[in-house]
């Protein structure tokens, strides 16, 4: 694979040709405000499959799917209106949500019976996922169980597994989102990441 085009992130372009990018079936390398990010089309089956391998990811860990409103969340995870409070005040955000799966999340996720779900609180986020109305399926830039690249730097020894890498310097938190899985009480906290996760239980 040839190496990726890299866009900066100060380009008034950037989030477009990243949507141009994943539309035309690619996978690219995009910085949040936790760390830098693969990001691919949620409808794409064999990029799906292809994130896996990129990362040496084992298939019992799920990918997030990341979106840019609760409403287009409930398309893939059924979201429990008492859990509305939080999300209202918690995204756009640190943090990833597991809920239970829609059939199409089922159909999506390869049967999986639930899925993280994140909005993210980055302008240049936010505008990728408005201008690729649709939704994404994201993990970190790493190889399994290292660590997750927080620079522009640390994300070039991708540069032949992907499309295009956005150029976003150093990510604003430089840490991970807190993932807490909603399925079922008591909720469990898998990472305690930028959020404090008992802030976020405290609104249920």
């Amino acid at each position: 694979m040839k190496k990726a085009t890299i866009v900066s992130i100060k380009t008034k372009t950037a989030a477009k040709d990243a949507a141009q990018a994943v539309r035309s079936g690619g996978i690219v390398i995009v910085p949040t405000e936790t760390v830098y990010g693969f990001a691919t089309s949620a409808f794409n089956v064999l990029n799906y499959q292809k994130l896996y391998k990129i990362k040496g990811r084992s298939y019992k860990k799920p990918l997030t799917i990341m979106v840019a409103s609760v409403e287009a969340a409930k398309t893939f995870v059924q979201i429990s209106d008492k859990f509305l409070p939080m999300t209202d005040k918690f995204w756009p955000g640190q943090l990833t949500l597991i809920f239970p799966t829609t059939e199409l999340g089922k159909l999506l996720s390869d049967g999986r019976g639930d899925l993280g779900v994140r909005i993210p609180d980055s302008a240049f986020m936010l505008k990728f996922l408005k201008d690729i109305a649709m939704p994404l399926w994201t993990t970190s830039v790493n190889v399994s169980s290292k660590q997750s690249a927080k620079t522009f730097e640390e994300t070039l020894p991708f540069t032949r597994k992907v499309d295009l890498i956005v150029d976003g310097g150093k990510c604003k938190y430089s840490y991970e989102s807190t993932v807490i899985n909603m399925t079922k009480y008591p909720y469990e906290v898998l990472r305690k990441g930028c959020l404090d996760p008992d802030a976020v239980l405290k609104l249920i």
